[in-house]
């Protein structure tokens, strides 16, 4: 694996959000916007309900973390898009780049604009909500890893996706989190769902995350071993997902598909 070759993937993302002011609105401009319209629910929430419990920190946070998760699968969706859109896909594999060095960089750039939105998203929420995580402490930071895992292997199925069925298959990916937030009860617990909703939940990582959360706020002990069952399931996404990516992209070498990388690639 060669570094300056993932360095130049990053770097090119860097340029290209450094070029158009367009391109900040994902990162930035949509989280800022959640976090204002969460945190203003959630200060209402607090003023008519019981003076024992703190919506802020149970809403805001939840949102602020989840939003961190969609940004780290957006990120590396991003990357990929921005060398379909450019028509520079291909050129990208005329280099000596590999697959699994590309990959690598389209991993780090999801993680800078995480990282980036997130720390914007957590500097407001606490100068105009007071948003505190001093309930929490270091206990978010395996938190953050598991859900930064979880994005990013939402992220490489998104890419073996469009990979598969073409440019046009990108408006499957840009509903994904979505689909999935009813699913990692982001803002109630696990038992408040049906049945059938709570098998899909516990196949996620990130309802072991929030359960775990909850609970602390809550006041009750927190449990590592919720943890740890995110944590197992959230590396074996990454597993899967860079082994359905592989498969997808074989299989596009080998039909033809990728020589052929157009808009109207849908088949």
């Amino acid at each position: 694996m060669h570094f300056g070759r993932i360095y130049a993937v990053i770097l090119r993302i860097l340029y290209l959000m450094r070029g158009s002011v367009t391109r900040l609105v994902s990162p930035i401009v949509w989280p800022t916007l959640d976090i204002v319209l969460w945190g203003f629910i959630s200060k209402y929430m607090g003023t008519i309900a019981s003076p024992g419990f703190n919506f802020a920190t149970a809403f805001l946070g939840a949102a602020l973390l989840w939003e961190f998760f969609s940004r780290a699968a957006y990120g590396a969706t991003m990357a990929f898009f921005e060398d379909v859109w450019s028509r520079n896909f291909l050129n990208l594999f005329a280099s000596p780049i590999t697959i699994v060095e590309y990959l690598t960089g389209l991993v780090l750039s999801g993680f800078l604009t995480a990282v980036i939105a997130s720390a914007i998203m957590v500097m407001l929420a606490g100068a105009v909500f007071g948003l505190s995580y001093a309930a929490i402490g270091l206990l978010a930071v395996p938190c953050l890893i598991i859900l930064y895992l979880f994005g990013i292997a939402l992220g490489i199925i998104g890419i073996g996706i469009v990979l598969r069925w073409g440019p046009t298959a990108e408006w499957f990916i840009w509903p994904m989190p979505m689909v999935l937030a009813p699913f990692a009860a982001v803002f109630y617990p696990v038992a408040t769902l049906p049945s059938w909703m709570q098998t899909v939940s516990s196949l996620l990582p990130a309802s072991y995350v929030f359960e775990s959360l909850r609970a602390v706020i809550a006041g009750r002990p927190f449990s590592w071993f919720m943890l740890a069952i995110g944590a197992a399931i959230a590396v074996l996404d990454i597993v899967l997902a860079c082994w359905f990516f592989q498969r997808m992209y074989l299989r596009a070498v080998r039909t033809g598909l990728i020589a052929r990388y157009s808009a109207e690639t849908f088949s």
